[in-house]
């Protein structure tokens, strides 16, 4: 039977994504800064813990609790929706702390004991907006661009050991806490100056004609776990895979 840890697992892909491994018949870790074991089903297979992917010694608990693992997800994340012009630069560090460090940080720790087993995968999800410009999302985009290039090398040097990166890239997807979580309201990193501009482009994403929806990208994570022909990305959603294909 195989393992997977997945970060973030208290909401939106996260939860969706370890609900779907486990009917898989997976065993799953599911991680989460404040554990809440009624979100998933009661099952042997599962193990709820503890994880601040921001701190490396909640990092070094989890993963000994955790125990040897096949795949890790690195799905945790906050998001940030505004004019660069006025975001924060202490918020915009937190983005990278999370999105960027955490990941490199996550990854870095499960390396050697996945070098000593010969194998396993390393999920990454980034977004959608690394294959499209998005406005007022480029703090964001930039800790998600980082993560799709650190991925494609690193995927290189760990060839000889059976290791393999794969990225997700989720497109839009209003029914996940994505709002919540960019813990700086809108309407606050939208001068002015930009209202105008703004207001057409905010209008649109509340009535989208395509979107992703959380088990797209359950799926999308799936596939990449499961791999076998090289393929590195992934996109999830119908609107991530249109604007995946326009790229190419």
């Amino acid at each position: 039977m195989k393992t997977v840890l997945i970060t973030g697992t208290s909401s939106g892909y996260g939860l969706e994504t370890a609900r779907y491994f486990h009917a898989q018949g997976w065993k799953v870790i599911a991680t989460m800064r404040r554990p809440q074991p009624d979100l998933l089903p009661q099952s042997e297979r599962l193990t709820v813990l503890p994880l601040d992917v921001t701190d490396p010694d909640s990092i070094e608990t989890c993963l000994a609790a955790a125990g040897p693992i096949d795949v890790l997800v690195n799905n945790a994340g906050i998001g940030m929706v505004g004019a660069f012009e006025a975001s924060p630069m202490a918020q915009v560090r937190r983005l990278f702390e999370t999105n960027t460090l955490a990941v490199m940080a996550m990854t870095q720790a499960v390396l050697p004991l996945m070098r000593q087993q010969r194998g396993g995968v390393i999920v990454n999800v980034t977004s959608s907006v690394v294959l499209a410009p998005s406005p007022f999302a480029a703090a964001y985009t930039a800790t998600k661009t980082a993560i799709e290039g650190f991925s494609r090398a690193l995927a290189r040097e760990l060839v000889a050991f059976d290791i393999g990166i794969k990225l997700v890239e989720p497109g839009y997807a209003p029914t996940t806490r994505f709002g919540a979580n960019t813990e700086l309201p809108i309407e606050d990193l939208i001068p002015p100056a930009y209202a105008d501009f703004a207001r057409p482009i905010f209008e649109a994403f509340a009535t989208p004609s395509v979107t992703t929806r959380e088990i797209d990208v359950a799926e999308a994570v799936w596939r990449a776990a499961n791999d076998t022909s090289g393929q590195q990305r992934f996109p999830a959603g119908p609107d991530a895979v249109a604007l995946w294909e326009a790229s190419r």
